[in-house]
């Protein structure tokens, strides 16, 4: 009890003496929304990073430095959560934590033509925590400058899919993706080549249009190295710029997303949901020939944006729909990063499921640019074929079958331009099935306080 005071305490100590609001803080979180948010983006010079770029060399030539700082502190539930999508695994006796979550350094490269048309692009980003410093970002790009119609980027990036998944997490309201964004796009990156149509003359009534297309090894980011020939394809169709709502003084954008991969088998089965007597459930033949047979990744699905201007702030709804089919492992529908083993470090068979998942963000000002409730319900069905009781060990179904249901809502307090504070809950809740352990919902809900500071 007096731990729970204390932590309280100094919460409070912190919102009582901080800044001002600072005259400018409207004017960064306003360009923040608009420009430069997405993983794919270059970097706006409207924006307060992108004023911090100084010259290099020439006057051609521009370089800048930005970085952002997670600290948070969790109390879960239950000891040793199940809960991983809320910032990792949990220790078997710990309920409470403090984490450093993330810890970005982020450098990046402009060159322009003479007159002022952008060339080249640079970005290199890492992430420093108590677990170990990564590369998170590392690649480059050249824009055409005769139609000025295209760019192409190569390297470590973040793949064109969906929106939640391109979010920054420096924007991003909610402490972490939801669990479906987690699950079929493991840490968002992979290594690949893009071609984006973008038009950027001045003149051009399709300035807001873009797509890009792009082509991957598959594995993410979590995987030291490509485990098979298949190559995954990915596309983004969207609007680059919110588009103006005249009746309604609002303004709305969007996208519609693509991928289709796989995972090559390695073993003698392949799993896939096959119906028997009216009866779904997850079998293979032991076959040589599914040794080699491509398990599918196919993913479609659309966002939307909207966003109502207020007196002091606005109301922001945002939503995103995902379907199609997930290869992962039986017992486990995260995309690996390895291909999946045994214990001996014989090659395991894997498993096609059809999934579909989906969220809905409230976000809103309270009657300031400095405050601001978001509430968030999302769900994931990795099977959709099968629910509830339906779902036991006899049918060859795993957790990894498990439908989630995800409540979360929080208050965000902006201090000023470089620093916020986050209080975030956020409870899922698991469809009642006939596994052991599965028959009721589990006790896996997280508090999550940060504290953001960027530069």
């Amino acid at each position: 009890m007096k731990k729970t005071l204390l932590f309280y305490s100094l919460i409070l100590c912190v919102l009582s003496g901080s800044t001002a609001f600072s005259q400018n803080l409207k004017t960064d979180i306003q360009s923040s929304l608009y420009n430069g948010k997405l993983l794919t983006d270059m970097i706006d010079t409207s924006t307060r990073m992108g004023k911090n770029m100084l010259s290099l060399y020439n006057k051609f030539g521009q370089i800048g430095f930005s970085g952002y700082l997670q600290p948070q502190f969790q109390y879960a539930e239950s000891k040793g959560s199940p809960n991983i999508f809320q910032g990792g695994d949990w220790g078997a006796n710990s309920d409470n934590r403090f984490r450093l979550r993330r810890g970005r350094l982020r450098t990046d490269f402009a060159h322009y033509t003479e007159d002022g048309k952008p060339s080249v692009y640079f970005l290199f980003q890492f992430d420093g925590t108590e677990r170990g410093v990564n590369i998170r970002d590392f690649w480059g790009r050249y824009y055409e400058n005769k139609w000025e119609l295209f760019h192409f980027s190569a390297g470590m990036m973040a793949r064109p899919f969906g929106h939640e998944v391109l979010l920054s997490s420096i924007f991003r309201e909610a402490p972490e993706r939801g669990r479906m964004s987690q699950t079929i796009m493991n840490t968002e990156r992979d290594l690949g080549f893009m071609i984006s149509l973008n038009p950027r003359k001045a003149t051009s009534k399709m300035r807001w249009f873009a797509i890009d297309l792009g082509v991957y090894n598959g594995q993410g980011l979590t995987g030291p190295m490509e485990y098979d020939s298949h190559k995954d394809i990915v596309f983004r169709i969207s609007s680059r710029r919110q588009t103006l709502i005249k009746s309604m003084g609002a303004k709305i954008s969007g996208g519609l997303s693509g991928y289709f991969g796989g995972i090559t088998n390695q073993n003698a089965r392949l799993y896939t949901m096959q119906q028997q007597d009216g009866i779904w459930r997850m079998q293979s033949d032991s076959l040589a020939s599914n040794i080699g047979r491509n398990g599918s990744r196919r993913y479609f699905g659309a966002d939307v944006q909207l966003v109502i201007p207020n007196r002091n702030g606005q109301t922001e709804f945002r939503a995103e729909y995902i379907r199609g089919l997930q290869t992962a492992s039986l017992t486990n529908s995260t995309t690996p990063g390895t291909y999946p083993v045994d214990g001996a470090g014989a090659a395991l068979p894997l498993a096609t499921r059809p999934f579909d998942g989906a969220y809905v963000y409230f976000l809103q000002h309270l009657g300031s640019w400095q405050h601001q409730v978001v509430l968030k319900f999302d769900w994931y069905d990795p099977n959709t074929r099968v629910s509830g009781k339906q779902i036991s060990k006899e049918k060859g179904l795993s957790p990894a079958d498990i439908r989630y249901n995800t409540i979360g809502g929080g208050y965000l307090y902006y201090i000023n331009a470089y620093l916020k504070l986050v209080f975030w809950y956020e409870h899922p809740i698991n469809e009642k099935t006939a596994l052991t352990g599965y028959d009721k919902d589990l006790k896996d809900g997280i508090f999550t306080c940060r504290a953001q500071f960027s530069f």
